[in-house]
């Protein structure tokens, strides 16, 4: 199964703009979903939807969305308001009234989390969502299974969009998942950049955000002295594709931009193909 990830949308980010910057860039990876050779069979939109909450944004949103042929399935992040998303997008599910939902697929399951916290940047995760996340992994404990959320529980180092490990949120979201090795992978957004990293014996993968992205400096930053470093930068609009078989979760990165193709699969290039194929097992 072949899954695409786009984050960060932030769309009505200019709320009067009809040819938004950020729309231009969400548009842009819906075309490579759309067009391009590797294509979804569903779509993961993790959170930051739009910019302020607003219902014409999630409209806009729901509009650009229409354009795939595949599902879309959403998480929330800090920017949005649950109100307002389930007003232009009732069907999607909800529980102890969080966004949150279980997809079957076909032997393997997604878990859709809810880590909004409404005028809290960072993320949240209370008691009657950690109930609900460990109740579905006790259904299901035989089930490769894949948590979605907007939120990463681990330390990137970016210091100013960094999760602190000893946040609430971060035990409580540990200790739901505790013991359920069914839990292959933590797809995440939030930090607007790619990232990986091993976290409580998963691993957790940020796509980068299709909006402009967070500077990438890793250097501690003090909160009473600016020093003009880059936070926000505009590179190419981000997004990723998870390949899941039996074999595992793998995921990969993307970005949409100029690039130069020095060699493409023709007469000249078969040999090598070939003999790299050669190399591998048979399987007889």
């Amino acid at each position: 199964m072949l899954i695409g990830q786009v984050t960060d949308i932030h769309l009505g980010f200019e709320p009067n703009n009809p040819a938004e910057f950020n729309r231009a860039r969400l548009d842009r990876v819906v075309g490579r979903f759309l067009h391009g050779v590797n294509r979804p069979e569903l779509v993961l939109a993790t959170g930051d939807l739009v910019d302020r909450g607003d219902i014409a944004s999630y409209r806009r949103l729901r509009e650009a969305f229409e354009e795939l042929p595949c599902p879309v399935l959403c998480a929330v992040g800090n920017h949005d308001a649950r109100a307002n998303f389930l007003e232009v997008f009732p069907e999607t599910p909800t529980a102890d009234g969080f966004i949150q939902y279980v997809v079957e697929l076909d032997g393997r399951r997604l878990i859709i989390v809810d880590t909004l916290e409404e005028g809290r940047h960072g993320g949240a995760f209370c008691e009657v969502r950690a109930a609900w996340l460990n109740a579905r992994l006790q259904e299901a404990p035989d089930t490769p299974t894949v948590i979605v959320m907007h939120h990463p529980p681990v330390e990137v180092g970016i210091d100013w969009m960094n999760t602190h490990p000893d946040e609430p949120w971060v035990e409580r979201f540990a200790r739901a998942i505790a013991g359920h090795r069914q839990v292959q992978a933590l797809l995440c957004g939030h930090i607007h950049r790619a990232i990986s990293a091993p976290w409580n014996g998963v691993t957790v993968s940020v796509c980068s955000s299709s909006a402009p992205q967070v500077g990438l400096d890793l250097r501690p930053i003090d909160p009473e002295a600016p020093d003009l470093r880059d936070m926000i930068v505009a590179e190419g609009p981000g997004y990723a594709l998870h390949r899941w078989t039996e074999s595992g979760f793998v995921s990969h990165f993307g970005s949409i931009g100029e690039q130069v193709t020095f060699a493409r699969y023709d007469a000249k290039m078969q040999p090598l193909v070939r003999s790299m194929i050669a190399e591998r097992p048979s399987g007889d």
